[in-house]
């Protein structure tokens, strides 16, 4: 069994943005959101756009225009609850709703400030965020299917930080030049996900190709950007192997290869 690493105690695991919910919401009003809700239609290309965002009310006083600052691609958060309170077991993919999409900095921000830490959601919840290339999170996706997964697992009370370290790192490009690019020039990381669990979360990183070399490369690059100890065990199982045994996380294969 992989182990959880636990050696975290120098670091703070709360989230250093979480204190920006108690802001008064005039502040979050003041900036442009550019992201969409709930049941809304994405945007037609995955670009961020580049174009300047105006307020109404700061072009007719004279003020300067608000500059949006575009993201690389468009990103999709979703929600997952295995159990909804009081039914049964709830099926996969009829379990995924999607809570809203960003393509600026400014708008990730502004959905990021208003969404609950993994340590207040109920076990069996999941978050999950993919670029908009990605149609479902489900492993049949056209783009996911081919590729896996990296599963990172987390003793319960370090989740919240290192969950906001991955999500920076995959919107802010940290993973570029892990693999050449695609031909449809969708990235070769999909996204990432946080399952949160009775005794444990797990964190996942999904890519398109299942190919040994390229694991390892990103592999390396998850182990920097998070800073992970090194006694973390890591582990990794192809989406054909989850869809086999219809499983996310068991019989993966484990890496214990030594940090370099």
């Amino acid at each position: 069994m992989a182990n959880y690493f636990s050696n975290l105690s120098s670091t703070s695991t709360q989230s250093r943005f979480l204190s920006n919910k108690d802001k008064d919401s005039s502040q979050l009003s003041s900036t442009t959101v550019v992201a969409t809700t709930t049941g809304s239609s994405p945007s037609p290309s995955r670009k961020g756009s580049s174009m300047r965002e105006k307020s109404p009310t700061a072009s007719s006083a004279g003020l300067p225009t608000l500059s949006v600052h575009p993201l690389r691609s468009t990103w999709v958060f979703w929600f997952r609850q295995q159990r909804a309170p009081g039914n049964k077991i709830t099926n996969y993919e009829e379990g995924i709703k999607k809570i809203s999409s960003f393509a600026s900095v400014e708008s990730f921000w502004s959905l990021w400030t208003h969404l609950h830490p993994p340590s207040a959601l109920l076990p069996t919840t999941d978050y999950l965020l993919f670029h908009q290339g990605v149609r479902r999170p489900v492993w049949e996706d056209p783009l996911n299917l081919p590729g896996g997964k990296w599963i990172l697992r987390l003793r319960k009370g370090v989740a919240d930080r290192i969950w906001e370290d991955l999500v920076l790192a995959l919107i802010g490009d940290q993973f570029a030049g892990v693999a050449p690019t695609h031909e449809d020039e969708w990235p070769e990381i999909c996204g990432c996900t946080i399952s949160v669990r009775q005794n444990e979360d797990i964190l996942s990183v999904w890519n398109r190709i299942d190919e040994p070399k390229l694991r390892e490369r990103i592999r390396d690059r998850i182990r920097a950007v998070l800073h992970l100890p090194q006694s973390t065990i890591m582990e990794y199982k192809s989406n054909n192997d989850s869809m086999a045994d219809n499983s996310s996380f068991r019989n993966s294969i484990i890496d214990r290869t030594p940090l370099s």
